[in-house]
């Protein structure tokens, strides 16, 4: 039977180094499923792996578009089954690693079948959010599918936006074609999560803010400023240093709340991870269980 790991956690726990040593013990690739390590131009303040990591195992979905390109969970899905199902033509082992919520059961589970969305549809939406920013499509989605209004982060401009497309493209609203069926992939399955205690998990992803900063995430999210209205820099460590470009906040506090909303949005993933009664959870630095773990659940199947 094809496997699919799939390495899970929140942001700074430390999936990087542990996925490296997965996929080199069942000599296999990385599939990444970072929402933001996808972009290009995004280095830094995404936590990219280092060259030396990368070099490691071959990586896929890494810096490979451009924070111009619009990309969502669903192109995801398409792109990465195809991927895993070509290196499975090779291997019986595939890794996934990662800790965007949305890529991960677009990949495990499946999203439902949405209709494709016009082009000028698209464009129509877009060029409003650049001009207004989002609130107009949010009235638009309260008016069109007030169900999924209230379901949604409505900070989060690229679902909002979608579930606008959705409605329009289908004519009714989105929350009605969302039927949450698991899909069968015609591979195995086995999500293995990693975790640290809270106080642990946030001295690190304190120390990971600082590092960023002394790397260049500063200098790195000033070229990306002219394009702070593109939905891929609505990013915790961009939008906080844009407002302190605009000058709504100085130095210090951007910082802090970096720091902060990193620390929720660790809170958030988690909180999303533990309904999933799937999940087998390890401690980052008990590798040895967590490699045991799979060579048994693998000889199992």
């Amino acid at each position: 039977m094809k496997t699919l790991l799939v390495l899970l956690g929140p942001t700074g726990v430390g999936k990087t180094d542990l996925s490296i040593q997965i996929a080199r013990t069942f000599h296999t690739s990385i599939i990444s499923c970072d929402s933001r390590q996808i972009y290009k131009e995004m280095k830094i303040g995404t936590a990219v792996p280092t060259s030396e990591q990368l070099s490691a195992v071959p990586h896929y979905f890494i810096q490979s578009i451009s924070v111009e390109d619009y990309y969502n969970s669903w192109q995801f899905e398409v792109q990465a089954l195809d991927k895993i199902r070509e290196l499975f033509r090779t291997t019986d082992v595939v890794l996934m690693t990662g800790g965007s919520m949305l890529y991960i059961d677009a990949v495990c589970k499946g999203i439902d079948d949405i209709p494709t969305i016009a082009p000028e549809l698209r464009a129509e939406l877009m060029e409003l959010y650049e001009k207004e920013g989002l609130e107009p499509i949010r009235n638009m989605l309260k008016e069109l599918d007030p169900v999924f209004y209230e379901q949604v982060d409505l900070n989060n401009g690229k679902r909002v936006i979608h579930a606008v497309e959705v409605c329009r493209m289908a004519g009714v609203p989105y929350s009605s074609l969302r039927k949450n069926t698991p899909k069968d992939r015609g591979f195995d399955i086995i999500r293995v999560g990693l975790n640290r205690d809270r106080d642990e998990l946030y001295r690190r992803i304190n120390e990971r803010v600082d590092q960023m900063l002394a790397e260049g995430l500063v200098e790195e999210a000033r070229k990306l400023w002219p394009g702070r209205q593109l939905n891929a820099l609505n990013t915790v460590g961009y939008k906080e240093l844009f407002d302190y470009f605009e000058g709504l906040t100085d130095y210090e506090e951007a910082v802090r709340l970096i720091k902060r909303n990193t620390r929720r949005y660790a809170r958030k993933q988690l909180s999303w991870f533990r309904r999933d009664a799937d999940i087998q959870w390890f401690h980052p630095e008990d590798s040895e269980s967590l490699m045991s773990y799979l060579q048994e659940r693998i000889k199992s199947k």
